[in-house]
């Protein structure tokens, strides 16, 4: 990591930077301190509801309802005392809405003049979440979920089909590709009346098989049972059934893994943005040493491991719990691999026999204990889904004012800043480098210091893509970003991100407020 000739950004950057509010409130202060009878207006009422909502904080993102824009819709009649608004959350499927509703009432209330408060609850609606590059078929699909195990007999695809009802179940928009051609199980899992895929003729796309609200894609619904192929032929059919399928507005699209670290799984995860995995493993000893590998080669790839699942963990008997398969490989991958979450399964006769049946549990005991096991693995993929693509999108920004890439990788706390136009001349496509001899084809001169990037995107886990006002993109991984020479930042700057002049109502609102209070 180059360090050591860090460069100074221009001292007027710097010196703007030490007053780093909006142009609006700088001119207020400038006034304030040039008034002799500076006179405090009372924020207005809208101002404080915003300012009573600052104490409703979400969990997972660390930050409040206002300040993560979900605040919508604000309406107040002082007369009345009435006040209503929507919260619009990130997901339908939120774990903890109820919770937000209430608080959200409850810090309303605490205004002495509020004598009604009216919170609707909604989500954001769920396209498109998967950034830059995202293939045309899942352009309206926020987040895709692998479910892995890379060793057989485990219990993963029932884990991945009553997790995909769990979260439809909380109210998301759900599909589940079942990536298995060797021995596909979703034919067996679920009992749709169309059990048989088919093309739309107008965008020669593949139809999926819903069931019960949820959308269906598995080589067994093409009615040629389990394939029987050569490797790459089979990475090809699953490339097809992921990309040529139109899966349509989705919160979640679960990819049930083959078991295995070959070609195939290497296949998916390099056909599309894959935002995070749960693992499913199970007590034994061997099995741990599977999974690490799946876990080692969803690390190469940048693809975040969001929860273990211990299945078949223990049974009741007699009044005591057993451990047929001992303890303490989920808890070793737990530890080992820095994973947020682990599940322990019991083994249960009846989620067998309601796989069998066509009819997963949660659905034909939506109240039951395993039921409730599965909503909490939903929760946290839900939760980590938030937290991954909150990070990925405010990875690297660009600073106008400073004319500088603000960058954060994503899981690591370090900040830093980089040089517009080294960025774009380490670019290391074919545009620029020869593939074949590894000889640069721009020089670093053909790059003019007066390049500013228009856009950033998201691209996945691993890299942002940039616009140039030259009409280039340019794919920047973020592990190339982390080696690059950096800038030394201004004195008396700070690493937050800058409110623009669009943000949400909500963020403007308070912005007026405290300009107001400033005069």
């Amino acid at each position: 990591m180059a360090t050591a000739m860090a460069r100074t950004p221009a001292a007027s950057h710097a010196a703007w930077r030490t007053c780093n509010v909006l142009p609006s409130v700088r001119r207020a202060r400038t006034h304030c301190a040039a008034s002799s009878e500076a006179v405090e207006r009372p924020p207005s009422y809208e101002a404080q509801v915003l300012q009573a909502l600052e104490v409703v904080i979400d969990p997972d993102l660390g930050a409040s309802v206002v300040e993560c824009g979900f605040v919508k819709d604000l309406r107040v009649n002082p007369e009345e005392g009435s006040v209503s608004f929507a919260l619009e959350l990130t997901t339908p499927a939120c774990p903890v809405k109820e919770q937000f509703e209430t608080e959200a009432k409850e810090a309303v209330m605490r205004l002495p003049w509020a004598k009604t408060v009216d919170v609707t609850m909604t989500a954001q609606p769920s396209s498109p979440g998967l950034g830059a590059g995202t293939p045309a078929s899942l352009s309206k699909v926020s987040n895709i979920i692998a479910v892995s195990s890379c060793k057989g007999g485990v219990g993963k695809s029932t884990v991945a089909v009553n997790l995909a009802y769990s979260l439809q179940l909380m109210g998301a928009k759900v599909g589940i590709l079942d990536a298995d051609v060797y021995g596909p199980s979703l034919p067996t899992m679920v009992s749709p009346e169309k059990n048989l895929l088919e093309m739309e003729q107008e965008t020669n796309l593949i139809k999926p098989v819903e069931f019960m609200g949820v959308k269906h894609c598995s080589f067994g619904f093409t009615g040629q049972g389990a394939a029987v192929m050569r490797g790459p032929m089979v990475s090809g059919l699953i490339s097809q059934l992921l990309l040529s399928t139109d899966w349509g507005e989705l919160d979640y699209l679960l990819i049930d893994f083959p078991p295995g670290t070959g070609d195939i799984q290497l296949t998916l995860c390099q056909s599309a943005p894959i935002t995070g995995a749960v693992i499913v493993t199970t007590p034994q000893n061997l099995a741990f040493i599977d999974v690490a590998k799946g876990i080692k080669m969803f690390a190469k790839l940048a693809v975040p491991c969001m929860a273990v699942v211990e299945n078949m963990s223990w049974f009741e008997g007699d009044g005591k719990r057993y451990f047929p398969f001992g303890k303490g490989s989920g808890d070793r991958i737990v530890e080992d691999f820095s994973i947020p979450h682990i599940f322990r399964m019991p083994i249960v006769p009846e989620l067998s026999l309601s796989s069998d049946s066509g009819l997963p549990l949660v659905l034909s005991q939506p109240s039951g204990d395993v039921a409730r096991a599965f909503g909490d693995i939903g929760a946290a993929v839900v939760r980590e889904s938030a937290k991954l693509k909150r990070a990925v999108k405010n990875a690297v920004r660009y600073d106008s004012e400073l004319n500088a890439l603000v960058v954060k990788i994503p899981g690591k706390n370090e900040e830093f800043l980089l040089h517009p136009p080294d960025v774009r001349r380490n670019d290391r496509s074919a545009s620029s480098v020869d593939e074949w001899t590894g000889k640069q084809l721009v020089k670093p001169s053909d790059i003019p210091e007066s390049i500013r990037p228009e856009s950033v995107q998201p691209l996945g886990n691993y890299a942002v893509q940039i616009t140039w006002d030259d009409g280039f993109n340019q794919v920047a991984p973020f592990t190339q970003l982390e080696e690059m020479e950096r800038l030394i930042p201004p004195r008396g700057y700070k690493f937050e991100p800058k409110e623009e002049l669009d943000a949400s109502s909500a963020r403007k609102i308070l912005e007026s407020a405290e300009a107001i209070k400033q005069k």
